[in-house]
């Protein structure tokens, strides 16, 4: 593919891909604030026990051989077929385990309602056996549209779902409900929108070729996705489920700005690495401008969102919900190096390193396990603090294999990020004091966001900033284009 066409298609990609994670993101964001005012912290503790071991279960059916498909340079209609096959079969004996173990997992808690909220979410299993080829399809022709109407949908769906349940009463099983809705749908949507059908083949030998990447994917994604579950397993047996809720909800806002945000830069700049990952200078250009303008979206974002924590906590999910306070505080820290972690990352997957992947996993989760299992009984606020460390740490792991394979130094990525760090902490400061002026509550808040999103500007135009003239380029690029196609 030429230089203009995959720039052309990466920016198609970024426009729908930003489209589908910010209208999720709006609904979402409404959906958790009305959920937080009629639902108890408890009913929150409740789901979130039970998500870890379902999210754990999902790694085997949705990780390693989507990614193999995406890197394999050849991948043809037998390859996602036989996928198709084996993650359909390997859903429903997950299934079927969860089932048979879920009075074991509510005797581990003491709480006998886990076994039949198990049971019934651990539903998303099958489903994902179906739509993580959709989705792994869709990423390596780049073809995010489809994304933008299956999420949009099935996010709008389940909150009206949710909502109505949790206005009914039911507690914690209209999280459930709006959990197996959202997934029904985004299934159902990209089964009609994508024109791609499994054919009658299977072939063991592709799946062998595909499991020399992906098991390395796969076992990658497991330790993550394992070690990303401890803190709330630790806190949901140590602690109780409301101090798991406050934790869990202090990572949720952060989450959903950095999330979403990021995982449409990775969704499109995976396969666009893919392209290019034998021409090192070209995949080391595109590691840096995603860690450069990644960085410059994210810091204030979060520099921002840590000042503002408590205003918004009162305001949006009323005062029961304070104690998540310090815990959003911490996250925001965390998520704030999204950026650098996650272009460091990709750009190993598309060079096929699957062992340096796996290695890097290994390292950075043991030392993980170390941190919390050293201060489990010191408090909740301990293992959250320890989960900041353990990001810094990953960050500069992660980094470590580009210094070898792009020539990419640990000098040049700070370079890369100290104007977004130091133009956000500044922002803070201006956030804090306009916090200071005498007004009610709404009005203060949005008083501070403006004269946030101005100071920022602001800097960035008068220190002439690369990050901020990309962005207005990109920007006026795509105005242009958009007044061509009317």
């Amino acid at each position: 593919m030429s230089e203009g066409g995959l720039q052309k298609k990466v920016f198609s990609g970024l426009f729908w891909k930003f489209g589908e994670r910010i209208g999720a993101q709006a609904v979402s964001f409404l959906v958790s604030v009305i959920l937080a005012r009629l639902l108890l912290p408890s009913d929150y503790g409740v789901v979130a026990l039970i998500t870890i071991f379902i999210d754990i279960a999902n790694v085997f059916v949705s990780s390693g051989f989507g990614s193999a498909l995406v890197q394999k340079k050849d991948a043809d209609e037998i390859d996602f077929s036989s996928v198709f096959y084996f993650s359909i079969a390997m859903s429903w004996f997950l299934y079927a385990v969860v089932f048979v173990c879920a009075p074991a997992v509510a005797g581990f808690y003491g709480q006998e309602i886990l076994t039949p909220v198990l049971r019934v979410m651990a539903l998303k299993l099958p489903l994902a056996g179906i739509n993580s080829v959709q989705h792994a399809y869709v990423q390596k022709h780049m073809m995010f549209k489809r994304f933008f109407f299956s999420t949009l949908i099935g996010t709008a769906g389940s909150a009206a779902v949710g909502i109505a349940m949790a206005y009914m009463g039911f507690g914690p099983w209209a999280l459930v409900a709006q959990y197996l809705f959202n997934s029904t749908v985004d299934t159902v949507v990209l089964w009609f929108t994508v024109r791609w059908r499994p054919v009658k083949a299977f072939s063991g030998v592709r799946m062998g070729i595909l499991f020399r990447f992906g098991w390395k994917m796969l076992c990658s994604e497991l330790i993550h996705t394992s070690y990303s579950q401890i803190r709330s397993l630790i806190i949901g047996k140590v602690y109780t489920e409301k101090d798991l809720a406050f934790y869990n909800q202090g990572g949720k806002l952060p989450g959903i700005l950095v999330t979403n945000i990021n995982s449409s830069i990775t969704s499109v700049l995976f396969p666009a690495m893919t392209l290019k990952q034998d021409d090192i200078g070209k995949l080391k250009e595109i590691v840096r401008t995603s860690i450069r303008v990644g960085s410059y979206i994210m810091w204030p974002l979060m520099a921002g969102l840590m000042v503002l924590s408590e205003s918004v906590v009162r305001l949006v999910f009323t005062e029961k919900w304070l104690p998540c306070v310090p815990f959003m505080q911490i996250a925001c820290i965390q998520y704030a190096l999204e950026p650098v972690q996650t272009a460091n990352v990709q750009a190993v997957k598309a060079m096929g390193k699957g062992r340096t992947f796996l290695i890097m996993e290994i390292v950075k989760k043991s030392f993980g396990v170390v941190m919390v299992v050293a201060v489990m009984y010191r408090g909740v606020m301990a293992i959250a603090v320890t989960a900041m460390i353990v990001t810094l740490f990953a960050a500069i792991v992660n980094s470590t294999p580009n210094r070898k394979y792009l020539g990419y130094t640990y000098r040049e990525q700070a370079a890369d990020l100290y104007p977004s760090v130091l133009l956000s902490a500044a922002m803070a400061v201006c956030v804090y004091f306009a916090g200071k002026a005498p007004l009610p509550p709404i009005a203060g808040i949005a008083f501070q966001v403006v004269a946030g999103i101005a100071v920022y500007v602001f800097l960035s135009r008068i220190l002439r900033v690369s990050q901020f003239a990309y962005l207005m380029g990109v920007a006026k690029s795509f105005m242009r284009s958009f007044h061509r196609k009317k």
